[in-house]
């Protein structure tokens, strides 16, 4: 079925040369990750999809992408999916009058969104689809968006959010990043919905590298405190590498962050040993993070943090995390 617009308005340490080569290769990496053509370059959000169910998730996400859009001068498309819904095709007779009810509903939610973006530049539409994600995708080709806002539920994990299933098949496929909002994120939500506290967590491989530069960004645009961590899981290395040792780690940390970062404080690099969700989402909460950032990919169909990550980590993260999420697919 294609996408039906609706018209609407302490371990061993390594040497010293194999920790610099370390640092020098992801220090690459960030900058190219910023952009190809010019390596002292910062990220550009020129456009925002907006997922929205008109719940109160997508209620409370929807000021993260109006912050977001002001800070970097970004458009917002509101983007809702209307779903096949069993009892509409109950009987003939009263498909035609469910879903015309349907189309008004969410018309008249669209309006009252679209009020609320008033002073931004911003579009609406509502679309109606037999999958949630062939229209997503669609709209990011249309909308030429850079990041993907919504808001999840979170109540058993990320598997149950809002409109339905697709946080997981969006972070997992989106080729741009993905900021979610949880249920524990919500009672943070404040007016201008600033970040003060970036949290970047890595383990130092290069899908993670390319979530690096949204961390220095966002740090730097709202003049950020910004935490970089990366955890020890267990002590137990990748096969065939050598343990880092807790300097190591901070040292690599550290030249994650390109020299000419306007950041108005040093980044500060932090090291521990555990699980790691539990250590990021501990981390996060203790220091009172406005947003977490990791490198994310998709391997053999499943939802995985890159490297020992393992698959479970980015859902405890996105489900439980009492800040915004921004996860970044290489």
């Amino acid at each position: 079925m294609p996408v039906d617009r609706i018209p609407i308005n302490p371990s061993t340490s390594i040497d010293p040369e194999t920790r610099e080569a370390i640092a020098d290769t992801n220090t690459v990496r960030v900058r190219k990750a910023m952009n190809p053509a010019d390596p002292g370059s910062l990220i550009q959000l020129r456009n925002i999809l907006f997922l929205t169910d008109f719940s109160e998730p997508s209620e409370a996400a929807l000021p993260f992408a109006m912050a977001i859009a002001r800070e970097y001068d970004s458009g917002i498309h509101a983007l809702h999916v209307l779903l096949p819904e069993a009892i509409m095709y109950s009987s003939p007779e009263a498909t035609l009058p469910a879903l015309q009810a349907q189309e008004e509903r969410a018309a008249a939610d669209m309006q009252r969104t679209e009020s609320q973006l008033a002073g931004l530049t911003h579009e609406g539409s509502i679309v109606r689809c037999d999958q949630m994600w062939k229209a997503v995708e669609q709209a990011i080709d249309s909308s030429r968006a850079d990041l993907i806002v919504l808001g999840t539920h979170g109540r058993t994990g990320a598997r149950k959010v809002v409109l339905g299933s697709v946080a997981e098949e969006v972070f997992r496929t989106s080729p741009i990043p993905v900021l979610t909002i949880g249920p524990g994120a919500r009672g943070h939500v404040h007016g201008a919905a600033r970040f003060h506290r970036v949290l970047y967590a890595t383990d130092f491989s290069p899908e993670s590298a390319i979530a690096a530069p949204y961390a220095v960004s966002f740090a730097q645009g709202n003049q950020a405190q910004l935490i970089l961590m990366h955890v020890l899981d267990g002590g137990h290395p990748e096969r065939g590498r050598q343990p880092m040792s807790i300097a190591d780690c901070m040292h690599a940390l550290l030249e994650l962050v390109p020299p000419d970062a306007e950041l108005w404080c040093r980044p500060e690099p932090v090291v521990q040993y555990g699980t790691p969700a539990e250590r990021i989402l501990a981390e996060a909460k203790g220091r009172n993070a406005d947003l977490i950032v990791l490198g994310v990919r998709s391997a053999a169909g499943r939802v995985r943090l890159v490297t020992r990550m393992s698959r479970s980590v980015a859902y405890q993260v996105v489900a439980n995390a009492t800040c915004p999420v921004l996860t970044v697919r290489a």
